[in-house]
């Protein structure tokens, strides 16, 4: 018996915002005050510490359960499923969905529940749910799905990672150049005739010390603005520093309850948050076992597509998995790892063999 990802799919919006499309950005400080440097020194910066050329915006009339549902129908065409049978919807999510010009927050019902309607399933033992855990959510589905498949509970699930981060973050504030909007899904199914293959481990963690409001919901930069607005907020170099510590940790812990070996990993799927953070996760990661990081072990998207939360490895994998990133493929019997870190703050890890 294996639980498998049968089926992926994303939806990369059309829009494009280039680093370029913030020189008239008013970019403030902590304090409210300005900075010493011009715009065009601010995204270079920028631009070489997370990689970041341009990013994907949703377009106005589309939600983040819009996306999620585009994405849907793509990895359920992809896992030759019948819809009906589907027995779990799990929407990862942070915000629910704003509607453009707004900043309000909407979830009720629940994102899945609007996925499931959307996509026409009439079952009602088709059961729909979402999980907020942070940019780890769709890593952390994929787990409570092969939780409730090995469980006997289910025998297929759709889990999707959607976000519209482009309606969450502060003008004023260097980090707004980071969001993205995107969705990724993917159909984990019980495969009964198919052994050692799939999901093999998993591993979740929260730490809420000193780490738990490392991100946060915090007022404008702007302290001359009456709004009360909030929006979307992080100490970057707190959650860096965990980040590449942590991570690596948790993905040697993953990997090590497998009979397989560091040496056995292929490709290496992170979180697209930050492109520096992402190599020095996975150098630290083979630093634990006292190797060099291989050539071509880790796929990027993040400088065409930017962060967007949840929707970074479930869209990643689905290019890598369709061969419409260049330089990377995936072969049947290969290991691959997946690994995520953000608000809670969570870390969680899979291995995985194709």
């Amino acid at each position: 018996m294996s639980i498998k990802i049968t089926g992926t799919g994303s939806y990369i919006p059309l829009l494009t915002k280039k680093n370029d499309d913030f020189l008239n950005a008013k970019f403030l400080n902590l304090d409210g005050s300005d900075f010493k440097v011009s715009n065009d020194v601010i995204i270079k910066k920028f631009k070489s510490i997370t990689g970041i050329e341009e990013r994907r915006y949703a377009k106005d009339h589309h939600n983040t359960s819009d996306l999620a549902f585009f994405a849907a129908e793509k990895a359920i065409k992809d896992a030759a499923l019948d819809q009906e049978t589907i027995d779990y919807i799990i929407v990862a999510h942070n915000f629910g969905d704003i509607k453009s010009g707004t900043k309000q927050s909407d979830s009720l019902p629940s994102l899945a529940s609007r996925v499931k309607f959307n996509l026409g399933i009439k079952n009602p033992n088709c059961v729909c749910y979402d999980i907020i855990f942070g940019c780890p959510g769709w890593i952390e589905g994929v787990i409570q799905a092969y939780a409730f498949i090995k469980a006997g509970m289910a025998k297929k699930c759709l889990v999707i990672g959607a976000e519209t981060l482009s309606r969450t973050y502060d003008v004023n504030d260097r980090d707004s150049m980071i969001y993205a909007d995107g969705a990724g899904a993917s159909i984990v199914e019980l495969k009964s005739q198919i052994k050692n293959s799939g999901i093999l481990s998993h591993k979740s963690c929260t730490f809420t010390d000193k780490e738990a409001f490392y991100l946060f919901f915090g007022e404008s930069y702007d302290l001359e603005s009456k709004s009360k607005t909030k929006y979307i907020k992080m100490y970057g170099r707190k959650v860096y520093e965990f980040a590449i510590v942590q991570v690596p940790q948790a993905m040697k812990e993953c990997l090590e309850l497998t009979d397989y070996s560091i040496h056995d990993v292929k490709k290496v799927f992170l979180h697209q948050a930050n492109e520096k953070m992402d190599e020095a996760i996975v150098n630290r990661f083979y630093k634990l076992y006292n190797l060099k990081t291989p050539k071509n072990v880790l796929p990027m998207s993040i400088k065409k597509l930017g962060n967007s939360s949840v929707a970074t490895i479930p869209t990643l994998f689905d290019l890598v998995n369709k061969l419409k990133l260049k330089d990377h493929s995936l072969q049947k019997g290969d290991i691959i790892m997946f690994g995520s870190v953000g608000a809670g703050m969570n870390i969680n890890a899979i291995t995985y063999k194709i």
